[in-house]
C-alpha cells in the first residue's frame, strides 16, 4: 500500500533514469505533518553522497503553520537520507561518472513511513529531448490512427 505524496516530472524529461533506489527519509514531527498536509514541493531536488551518507537537497517542505518558531524546521534544509552501507558504496561508484547524478523521482507514503524513490540519472541534451518529444508525439498519433480504423 503506498499512496503517491508527490511525483518529479521534470525528472523524467531532463534525465535519462539508468536506475531506482528506495530509500527513507529523516523527518522532523512538523515536517511530516506538512506533508501530510500536502507543502511540499521536489521539482529541483537531488541527492548527493557525501562521505558514508547521503543528502537530499532542493526538497522544499514548507513550515507547518500552526507551530510555534522554536518548533519548527527549515524550509530547505539537507535531509538525511536511509540506505544500507552496499547501497550508498554503489551509489557513490555510479555518481562518481562524468554525468551522472541522483534526481529525486518521486516520493510517496509506505507503511505509515515517507519514502523516497532516487533514480541515477544521466543529463540529456536538447536534442535528445526533442527527439523523445517527437517519438512521443508519432506513438500519439499512431494511437489515434489505430483506434479510428477499429471503429469502423
Amino acid at each position: 500500500m503506498s499512496a503517491e505524496i508527490a511525483t518529479n516530472r521534470k525528472a523524467g524529461r531532463d534525465f535519462t533514469i539508468l536506475d531506482k533506489y528506495e530509500a527513507g527519509l529523516e523527518l522532523k514531527g512538523t515536517e511530516v505533518k506538512s506533508i501530510r498536509a500536502g507543502k511540499i514541493n521536489i521539482s529541483d531536488a537531488f541527492a548527493r553522497v557525501e562521505g558514508n551518507q547521503v543528502f537530499l537537497y532542493g526538497c522544499d517542505i514548507q513550515p507547518w503553520q500552526t507551530a510555534g518558531e522554536w518548533f519548527n524546521h527549515q524550509a530547505k534544509r539537507p535531509r538525511r537520507l536511509l540506505l544500507n552501507k552496499r547501497e550508498i558504496l554503489k551509489l557513490a561508484a555510479e555518481t562518481a561518472i562524468k554525468g551522472c547524478s541522483l534526481p529525486l523521482l518521486r516520493i510517496y507514503w509506505k507503511n505509515r513511513r515517507v519514502k523516497v524513490e532516487i533514480g541515477v540519472g544521466k543529463g540529456k541534451t536538447h536534442s535528445d529531448q526533442r527527439h523523445d518529444l517527437k517519438k512521443k508525439v508519432e506513438l500519439r498519433e499512431a494511437q489515434r490512427e489505430m483506434s479510428r480504423f477499429n471503429q469502423r
